[in-house]
């Protein structure tokens, strides 16, 4: 099979194929020394670690969706910008993919030539279970991000977002606003209503809003683009005159939400967002929009993954915990970006 090699990653020929938050432990926890030999805390997640050193080199396999999504390809860059970052890590990319049996053939010939770790976004999680389980039975440890497996024996470890959380954060900045507005009308855009991530979502912010007698009033479904967060926008305005407080789950699509409430003239509620796009945080940064805020879900979880399955491949683990071994499962936080700590993320935001 030919392949046209580039330094640290290449791109297989076979298909057309900043970390940040809890990311900040994955490269902050690198060490394989159990103990620091540091005095108190407050490290930086860029401090050196003896992990840092070069080791035997290692060959990953990345594959993940089409980058037709800005987080998306947002979570791609991340990936291989973290693979840069060590000279002893060769990515072997395989082209984004919506197409389930392309994905499965991917990972097949991760397989077959042998190399070290998968870092695997799945389309679908559970269409892409059985082949990530002949992975881990060849011995070559899979790092699951963002899309879980049905099986807790496809992964060596795995790494999400929290999407729970992300709904929890968006009520609970919303009733820090409007809790003393009982009959707040409160609306929701929420993207593909099918999904459990989408679901999930929904469920915290209903409870999050709960907390302080609030509820959804009037709730869309978008499709998470700009098209569909137009169109659902629209209808949402139309149907509810007065609105106090909008949630709207994805960036990307909140980029034709925006032009919906442009379009209508509407500037009565506030919003927030859901991802964390660099689109989002200008607007949240310029004063100007109705968008006040908006709830990270890292497009750095595949970076995060690459980093692991470096440690994992090495036979390493994280110096910041006590347990000499790479944790199966990370869940990493949904923070809310405001006006107030938009410097915080801007510089490492996805573009939507």
């Amino acid at each position: 099979m030919s392949a046209a090699r580039q330094r640290p990653f290449r791109r297989l020929s076979y298909t057309a194929v900043a970390l940040l938050g809890a990311g900040a432990l994955v490269a902050g926890c690198t060490s394989n020394t159990p103990e620091s030999s540091g005095g108190g805390g407050g490290g930086g997640a860029d401090a050196a670690s003896s992990n840092d050193e070069p080791g035997e080199t290692v060959r990953i396999g990345f594959s993940a969706p089409a980058a037709d999504h800005g987080w998306m390809a947002g979570i791609s860059q991340a990936a291989q910008a973290e693979a840069e970052r060590y000279e002893d890590v060769e990515l072997v990319v395989a082209e984004g993919t919506n197409d389930v049996s392309t994905q499965i053939s991917q990972v097949e010939t991760f397989i077959n030539e042998g190399v070290d770790a998968i870092v695997l976004l799945p389309f679908d999680g559970a269409a892409m279970t059985p082949v990530a389980l002949q992975a881990m039975e060849a011995g070559i440890p899979v790092i699951n991000v963002d899309r879980e497996f049905n099986s807790p024996f496809a992964a060596r470890a795995t790494i999400l977002g929290d999407n729970y959380g992300m709904g929890v954060s968006a009520g609970t900045y919303i009733c820090e606003q409007l809790g003393d507005q009982p009959d707040a009308v409160v609306a929701e855009i929420a993207g593909i209503d099918s999904l459990p991530l989408t679901q999930d979502r929904s469920r915290g912010f209903a409870d999050a809003l709960a907390e302080c007698g609030l509820n959804v009033d009037n709730r869309v479904a978008a499709e998470f683009t700009v098209e569909s967060g137009e169109e659902a926008a629209a209808n949402l305005l139309q149907a509810a005159p007065q609105i106090d407080a909008l949630w709207n789950h994805d960036d990307d699509q909140g980029v034709g939400v925006l032009a919906a409430i442009n379009n209508a003239g509407r500037d009565e509620f506030l919003m927030v967002g859901g991802a964390g796009s660099a689109n989002a945080m200008r607007e949240i940064e310029s004063g100007e929009s109705v968008l006040e805020a908006t709830v990270i879900y890292p497009h750095t979880q595949a970076a995060d993954g690459i980093a692991l399955a470096r440690l994992i491949a090495q036979d390493k683990s994280m110096s910041d915990l006590v347990s000499q071994a790479v944790p199966q499962r990370i869940v990493l936080n949904a923070p809310v970006v405001t006006a107030e700590n938009v410097d915080q993320y801007i510089d490492a935001a996805f573009e939507s």
